[in-house]
This record gives C-alpha cells, structure tokens and sequence, in this order.
C-alpha cells in the first residue's frame, strides 16, 4: 500500500527554500540565510544526500550561490514561491515515488503570497514525481506518521473552521486513508501558544521510530506551553505509544510575547537531526536528548532564532523524498 513514509526512512533528497523577501523577512533577511545555508551545509557535508534549493529570482540565485559555494553539490532551482515553508506548500512524497498536492490557503487565511499555490507542481514535475492534487486543506507540518499507516495530529489545526469548515473529523480521517494511507489518527488539543499555524504538530510530538514518540517536557514554572505538553503527553500513553521526552526550550518571548520556539523542530536526514538552537539553557541538553533517540545519527544543534522569526525551524522549510 502507499503511503507517507516516516521520516527516518532512507531519502533520495531533501527539498527547502532560500529566504530571499526583504518585505516578508525584514532585518532577518541576510541571518535567516545564514541559518538556512548552515542547514543545508550539515545536510550534504560527509557525503550526505542531496539537495534541491529553490531560489526565487536572479539576486536570490546569486546570493545562494554565494553562501553555498563551498558546497557545489547544492542543485539550485529557479521557481516562484511565496515563503520557504515547503513541508506546508510543497508536496509530499509517497511511498511508490508519487506525491500528493493538497490547497494551500495561507494557514487558514493569514497569509496569501504568489507562489506559493503552484509551488508544489514544479517540486514535483522536478523530481520526476507523478502529482495528484486533493481538494482539500492541509499542510505537511499538520500531520506526523511513523510510516505503519499511524499519524499523530492536533485537532486545532485539522479540526478548525478556517481549513475544512465542511469536513467533519471522520470526513478528514477518511480523506488522510484515502490520500495519504495514514489510517489509524492520534488526536492531540492544541499547539503550541501563539503558533500561527494553529497548533501544527511538529512543534509538539514527533515520532522517532514506529510506536515510539517524543515530546517536549516543560522547562520551569515560566513554561508558556506546560499544561500542552502534558495532555499531549497524556493523550499519546493513552493510545498505547512509547513517549519519550526531551527538554521544551522554556518561555523565549519577542516584545513580551512568548513565541513558538520548540526543539521539536528537528529535521531528520540519512546521516544527522538537525536540531534548531535558540540560545536558550537547554540547547545543549537537548541536543543530547535527540541524540540518545538517534543512536545511528549525528545530532547537530545549529541557531535558528532568525528562521523563528517567520514562523518556523528546519523541519518547516523542508521535505523530504523517500528513496525507492
């Protein structure tokens, strides 16, 4: 049967964007592609996979190149899109080497940027992936599978009126059957605070090997998201998995709003998880904790407090796909 493999399966390549709207990033601009190309550095240092970077215009192709020029393995793409947020906007990659295309309304209607409707085509014809698009609301950040047909999701993002206001929770669980053949859904409440993208799992539970899943474990009595933690950690013992833990970075606010930073954001390759950074007490104690999940790894802690400022982390701005 196809379906959504696990992200631990082996790839053929990983999928991400270059920040290049100065209108969107602002003074992150130049740090935010710092941070992406030292993502993309880890991700093909030592003979790791390859990647396909998508580059939107002539100044961003060359300011990529730039940065990646140590790296000339990098294969550079030219496509409009709107934000480099592609496991949201690009496809998701199947078992049989087809992918699955879904719409895309800008994080139930905040954000409509050219592009970012069509971006999942041109991934796809790109890698040589045949395409069906569904007509329906979701986004890959939205759902978590361990590759057995099992996914964890959050019913504030899946269940709100501003994706699917006609769907029902049985309607959506038919359609991740159909779509995806992720037949068995682990409902969790709500994400994490202030996450425009209401309450996208990969900030809250990831699997790391089938049946078995880690959380975030609150970091002091100033933790914005304790009580989320643990009812997700609650909600996923009770559906009979293994839950692990690691640190939860604690409160990091911006102007006296706690923003959504997890280390939960981790992206896993061939031969590393890259785990986002924020220069917070626990950074190093979690890159430890990931570590110790992935004992055939390398776990690699690198600064993501520039991409958070969009929004999101590593596993955000890419996609993997799985090889045959």
């Amino acid at each position: 049967m196809k379906r959504q493999p696990a992200e631990w399966a082996p790839h053929a390549a990983i999928w991400t964007a270059w920040p290049s709207d100065a209108s969107l990033w602002e003074e992150n601009l130049e740090p935010a592609q710092a941070e992406v190309a030292a993502m993309v550095a880890a991700i093909v240092a030592d003979g790791g996979e390859p990647v396909e970077l998508l580059v939107d215009g002539a100044e961003a192709e060359a300011t990529a190149r730039l940065a990646l020029a140590d790296h000339p393995s990098v294969r550079i793409h030219r496509c409009k899109f709107g934000d480099i947020w592609l496991r949201d906007t690009g496809p998701l990659f199947l078992s049989d080497g087809s992918a699955a295309a879904f719409r895309f309304n800008g994080w139930g209607g905040k954000y409509a940027l050219e592009g970012d409707d069509t971006v999942a085509d041109f991934v796809a014809e790109t890698q040589g992936s045949p395409l069906t698009r569904h007509d329906w609301v979701i986004e890959g950040g939205a759902i978590e599978p361990d590759g057995t047909g099992r996914v964890v999701t959050t019913r504030q993002c899946l269940l709100n009126p501003n994706r699917n206001p006609s769907l029902s929770q049985a309607d959506i669980e038919a359609r991740l059957a159909a779509d995806l053949g992720l037949d068995t859904v682990i409902w969790l409440g709500d994400g994490l605070l202030n996450d425009h993208t209401d309450g996208h799992v990969d900030n809250l539970a990831r699997f790391v090997a089938e049946g078995v899943v880690v959380v975030p474990e609150p970091a002091g009595a100033d933790d914005p998201n304790a009580e989320v933690y643990a009812e997700a950690r609650q909600t996923l013992e009770a559906a009979g998995l293994d839950v692990r833990t690691i640190p939860s970075p604690g409160l990091l606010d911006v102007d006296g709003e706690a923003i959504p930073a997890s280390y939960m954001n981790f992206l896993i390759t061939n031969k590393k998880v890259i785990v986002p950074i924020y220069g917070q007490p626990n950074d190093d104690a979690a890159v430890a904790a990931v570590q110790a999940l992935f004992p055939g790894r390398e776990a690699v802690g690198l600064p993501a407090n520039n991409i958070l400022t969009g929004g999101g982390s590593f596993h955000c701005i890419t996609q993997q796909v799985p090889a045959l």
